[in-house]
């Protein structure tokens, strides 16, 4: 029996056949062309916010573009900044919110919008989090949960549910994980929703409903690690976790909670996946508490710009 010989023939079943002169991609203008290809892996739930973040901004909010500035920290969603063609800085690890306080205080005519991860923000970040929660700050933070540190190669996050397996706990995960949700709204904040990357429409439309309301909004987004989570729990591809996520999504309001915040957990049954998954807008508060820039601009008698 001879051995295959090896080509260096190009495979090209898959080439887009008489392709456009130009391939053009419907926000191509608030994107860092030069920046792409991402490092993110085919089908990952980042890209799926960025896109969702862009629909937002354009459609459903009338902010413009030139007074909304991306913050980002560090990890696999911290990368986001970087590929968003608007004012932005890309923080060092859980630094993010304390530095979009300071341009939210310094020109409160500018919107921040922090994307990063549910590790960067809730791990080392999350004493920071909670002080601008309190205080009010007006910013939007959007959160991307996909249960894992994706980018150091899957290592338990403060997300992973009990009982799954990652790098560091391969006979599985045996503390609780954190409800994100509702320990934001335990902090200050004045809105908070959920969606998973299945919702796309939905998730656009809560992103612009947090960006235009004054104080500190949060958007929890429920996303698939195919690669680092969903593999070493038998969860399949991309298309099999976003399918579950549409199974398992239960859509709930304020009134449904009633303040019981335990109805938004998160349920995940080891060698099934994630069973239930709580999503829609949390809280709004319409009498909220003033925002922290104004209350500067009040105390110091500082006119705004």
């Amino acid at each position: 029996m001879t051995a295959k010989k090896k080509t260096n023939e190009i495979d090209t079943s898959t080439m887009v056949k008489n392709p456009p002169k130009k391939f053009h991609h419907p926000y191509d203008e608030l994107l860092r062309k030069y920046a792409i290809p991402t490092i993110y892996c085919p089908g990952c739930g980042i890209g799926t916010t960025i896109q969702a973040f862009l629909e937002a901004i354009t459609k459903y909010t009338d902010i413009p573009h030139e007074n909304i500035v991306v913050i980002s920290g560090i990890g696999c969603t911290g990368r986001a900044s970087g590929y968003i063609n608007l004012d932005g800085f890309h923080a060092i690890h859980g630094r993010a919110i304390p530095f979009a306080s300071g341009v939210e205080i310094a020109r409160p005519d500018i919107k921040p919008v922090i994307i990063s991860g549910d590790g960067d923000l809730f791990s080392i970040g999350m004493g920071h989090l909670a002080h601008a929660a309190r205080r009010n700050i007006d910013m939007t933070v959007i959160v991307i949960n996909n249960s894992i540190y994706g980018l150091t190669g899957g290592q338990d996050a403060p997300t992973t549910p009990v009982g799954a397996l990652t790098k560091t706990t391969p006979y599985g995960k045996i503390s609780y994980p954190f409800n994100l949700s509702q320990i934001a709204i335990a902090n200050g904040a004045t809105f908070c929703a959920r969606y998973t990357v299945y919702e796309f429409t939905p998730l656009a439309k809560a992103i612009a409903r947090g960006m235009n309301h004054q104080g500190f909004s949060f958007i929890e987004v429920i996303s698939n690690c195919h690669v680092n989570f969903g593999r070493r729990n038998n969860l399949g591809d991309a298309i099999a976790m976003r399918k579950q996520f549409k199974k398992a999504r239960v859509r709930m309001t304020e009134k449904d909670i009633n303040k019981d915040w335990h109805k938004t957990d998160i349920e995940f049954k080891v060698g099934v996946g994630f069973t239930k998954i709580p999503t829609g807008i949390f809280l709004e508060e319409k009498e909220r508490p003033i925002e922290f820039s104004e209350r500067i601009v009040n105390a110091y008698e500082i006119k705004k710009s």
